[in-house]
């Protein structure tokens, strides 16, 4: 599913306590900053990406990864093309 310019979402497994989601990007796309009650474990499954988390940002590589406790600002822009594999704890409802 197309989310924004040059990003989509595929949900890959959930239940409500739980789920998992890709998210792939073309470069130069991202999400802007944004926050949700949920904790959030994302992985650099390919690519590079400046991943800003309550205004620190830092550039992660494929095999990277980052957590974002719920409620925190956050948001991530790929430098080159690449996927997020995010694992979302409870599930998010909006994405189902």
């Amino acid at each position: 599913m197309d989310v924004a310019s040059g990003t989509k979402r595929r949900v890959l497994l959930h239940l409500p306590e739980l789920m998992q989601v890709e998210f792939k990007f073309e470069k130069g796309a991202g999400g802007p900053l944004h926050a949700h009650p949920h904790i959030q474990v994302s992985y650099v499954a390919e690519g590079r990406f400046d991943v800003t988390i309550d205004g620190n940002t830092q550039t992660l590589e494929q095999g990277g990864s980052f957590i974002v406790p719920g409620g925190l600002m956050h948001g991530a822009k790929a430098l080159t093309a690449g996927r997020l594999i995010e694992v979302f704890t409870p599930q998010r409802d909006e994405f189902v």
